[in-house]
């Protein structure tokens, strides 16, 4: 009951809340009065809503334009790259728990060589790696291709275009990769925090080294790592912003189309921030829902 209580007390704004409030609205009035002022700077902020929706005639309706696809792709390329990046590091997580002394050196070297290699590096490598080699023996441009044009409206929503999908598996591989042994990293101090005596109890109880972390050590170390996971889904939803350097028509990418036409640079990637912004908060949101609920199915 009392946890209850904490949770649901609201939160009051105090005076130093409201003099960091108004010192914050000064300097973002101050910093658009010098770019007016000082750079002569000829705001255009009318035209922003014509890039993130426009009127197809040809359909009768409204589309997403250059803005809102960039965003649609960076949800999907956060969502698949956050689905393989925490298959990736849970498995590797539990190799660096594992008793077995190749999985651990596994787990380790996997680990070890990703967190010290820059990421930009990581998604060259596998760009062209898999443009000249896996791509071609696959030959999914083709299969996309033949498929109905019902099967390529599907995968071009869930995935890419067929003209984009080289570029794309390459984006999430490389995301779920580098992100993934982050994640591994996390997950292996969440199931090490775990007492020992969880482990002795199962063991006193029958339970196989399997069951014993599927069913007492996972659970116990999920609630305790997501805070850390969810600050890393976060992370890759930013990090995805570096594919644009392979020409993945995600968010950063269009907007830097967009500036370059246009010369509304500030307007532009004020709008950008702004979408990056919408997406980071949900998900900060959402998981906070999540612990909240956790917690209280816990007590």
């Amino acid at each position: 009951m009392r946890t209850d209580a904490v949770m649901k007390k609201k939160r009051k704004i105090t005076a130093t809340d409201t003099v960091f409030g108004a010192l914050l609205l000064a300097a973002v009035a101050y910093m658009v009065y010098r770019v007016t002022v000082g750079l002569n700077y000829k705001w255009k902020w009318e035209v922003i809503p014509q890039y993130l929706m426009r009127y197809d005639s040809a359909a009768g309706s409204w589309v997403p334009n250059y803005l809102l696809q960039g965003l649609f792709t960076t949800l999907r390329l956060s969502f698949w790259g956050t689905v393989l990046a925490t298959l990736f590091g849970t498995l590797m997580g539990l190799f660096r728990v594992s008793r077995r002394l190749f999985y651990r050196l596994l787990g380790r070297t996997y680990v070890e060589l990703i967190r010290n290699l820059p990421p930009l590096v990581i998604i060259f490598i596998f760009y062209f790696f898999l443009s000249d080699q896996i791509m071609p023996f696959l030959d999914l441009d083709c299969l996309v291709r033949a498929a109905p044009p019902a099967v390529q409206r599907i995968v071009a929503i869930v995935f890419a275009t067929p003209q984009n999908m080289a570029p794309f598996l390459s984006a999430v591989l490389t995301l779920a990769i580098f992100e993934g042994a982050y994640i591994a990293e996390i997950v292996r101090a969440g199931i090490e925090s775990v007492e020992p005596h969880q482990w002795e109890a199962a063991h006193a109880l029958g339970l196989s080294g399997w069951q014993t972390m599927r069913h007492v050590i996972l659970p116990q170390a999920l609630q305790r790592l997501l805070p850390a996971l969810a600050g890393q889904f976060i992370s890759l939803v930013k990090d995805s912003a570096i594919v644009s350097v392979i020409s993945v028509q995600e968010l950063t990418f269009q907007g830097t189309q967009l500036m370059a036409s246009t010369y509304m640079t500030i307007e532009i990637w004020t709008t950008v921030t702004l979408l990056y912004l919408v997406i980071t908060l949900t998900c900060s949101l959402a998981v906070g829902k999540l612990e909240t609920y956790m917690a209280r199915s816990h007590t």
